[in-house]
């Protein structure tokens, strides 16, 4: 018999499938279908600053009183969070799974009045999602001093595990990875996902692109575990990007994750997936004589395989070296 039991994050799970936030965990309802289909974690829908922003500048854009801009603001804001954090506890009163929730801010007062509204809440664990691109307006380290200062300063605020969900574009990943773990944070996810953009060549304008990952994108995510992993050790990471299949997830512990996030095969395939992933997963783990995940997590990381450069090697000679 195996047992596909997990921590991540300080979290006890019954398996190391874990909902990513996304449209899917933004209902109570949508949730419980999720937990049904035995799903071993959720993390829910990011509460977005840029959203509440946006919101309070349409509203008062319209209003005759200006004046009353600020009391719009904090009316929007309020009501806005007071929906997320009523999700969060309803969440937890009717779900036996961990509820991890989500953040997404751009401004330091933000990150810390949320997180302390999220913890009291009653959430499990709080990620941290930190979209920003240095299209050239801020310094070579901007991205990742962001990260540092925000983990430090929300340590100071809130005492349930903060999760880092990392952007691709860092400069020196293990590096900051090792920094946010001496800060306290408790796990990284690799990687987040930004909006994809398209160019609209008939209309002459900016579209957006494909909505869902492709099962080609889990390669650099694989990658970046195997190294972070082996670079940081007894640090949890939960794979992300790309996933959309058993042997995906497989791939990733195999590479050192702890934990592996869902979004684009739950939309595709629905609760479904979930079930015929942990399925597999078990038969997979019987056939290959593992009872335990932690048996094969991280066996075939950067500091646990013959050869490490082999997840540096980045050039395509040797790949296309039969084709004439």
């Amino acid at each position: 018999m195996v047992h596909l039991e997990t921590t991540f994050a300080g979290l006890t799970l019954k398996n190391p499938l874990i909902a990513g936030s996304s449209g899917l965990t933004n209902s109570l309802t949508k949730i419980k279908e999720l937990e049904e289909a035995g799903i071993g974690a959720i993390v829910l829908k990011s509460l977005f600053e840029e959203q509440i922003d946006n919101h309070s500048e349409k509203l008062t854009e319209t209003s005759d009183y200006p004046e009353a801009a600020d009391y719009i603001n904090a009316y929007v804001e309020m009501n806005h969070t007071e929906k997320y954090l009523d999700l969060i506890r309803s969440a937890k009163v009717e779900c036996d799974v961990p509820i991890i929730a989500s953040i997404n801010c751009y401004k330091l007062a933000r990150w810390t009045n949320f997180a302390r509204s999220v913890q009291d809440a009653g959430a499990d664990a709080l990620e941290l999602n930190l979209f920003l691109l240095n299209a050239g307006d801020y310094g070579d380290t901007y991205l990742e001093d962001s990260y540092v200062n925000i983990v430090r300063e929300l340590k100071k605020t809130i005492t349930i595990p903060l999760v880092i969900k990392m952007a691709k574009n860092i400069s020196n990943l293990p590096g900051l990875v090792g920094k946010l773990k001496a800060l306290g944070a408790a796990g990284v996810v690799l990687f987040n996902r930004f909006y994809q953009l398209d160019i609209d060549i008939s209309k002459m304008e900016i579209t957006s692109g494909p909505v869902f990952s492709h099962p080609s994108d889990f390669s650099d995510t694989l990658r970046w575990t195997a190294i972070v992993s082996g670079r940081v050790p007894e640090f949890d990471i939960a794979c992300s990007y790309g996933v959309h299949s058993w042997e995906d997830a497989v791939k990733g512990i195999l590479a050192g994750a702890s934990g592996i996030q869902l979004a684009s095969v739950l939309y595709e395939q629905g609760p479904a997936a979930i079930t015929n992933m942990l399925t597999c997963i078990e038969e997979w783990m019987m056939q290959s004589n593992y009872e335990r995940t932690e048996e094969f997590r991280g066996k075939l990381n950067y500091a646990n395989i013959g050869n490490p450069l082999l997840y540096e090697r980045v050039q395509f000679m040797k790949y296309f070296s039969n084709y004439k």
